[in-house]
């Protein structure tokens, strides 16, 4: 009878002693107690609830960063008060800068400044109205005659 050399003996005990383990290893995980479905779900909503709700914030404050800065600090001098379109990219713009305001037409060439408007809070001289139609005929009359 042949002998082994001692390094397949070794070779040959290791790999019996691996199958055995694999042997066992597979009877026990055939019969692993499960996890309730139920809760598994929940979790797994939760998470996803979790994650898009840091991701959709983290969009908004992307978003939002540079106007909850401007909040704290000062108040805008530059506003536009007021526009009227005038057909195809053409409008009219009122704009205000602290008590100045400037009527700007736009237009596909440029922006011209169109007149400066009286200040804010000033109000323009009107001749006063008539309170009825009688007054205001009354005072038409004597102008004609």
């Amino acid at each position: 009878m042949k002998r082994l050399p001692i390094s397949c003996a070794i070779a040959l005990g290791i790999v019996a002693w691996g199958g055995q383990a694999m042997a066992e290893a597979t009877t026990a995980s055939a019969n692993p107690a499960l996890p309730d479905a139920g809760f598994s779900v929940l979790r797994v909503l939760g998470a996803l609830g979790l994650v898009l709700g840091l991701f959709f914030g983290g969009v908004w404050l992307f978003k939002n960063w540079q106007s909850m800065l401007a909040r704290k600090g000062k108040v805008a001098k530059l506003t536009v008060l007021e526009i009227r379109s005038l057909g195809n990219r053409h409008a009219l713009y009122v704009v205000g800068y602290e008590r100045l305001r400037l009527l700007l037409a736009a237009s596909p060439t440029g922006v011209n400044l169109v007149s400066t408007l009286p200040e804010a809070g000033v109000e323009a001289s009107v001749a006063p109205r008539p309170s009825s139609f009688p007054e205001a005929l009354q005072k038409v009359l004597n102008r004609a005659s």
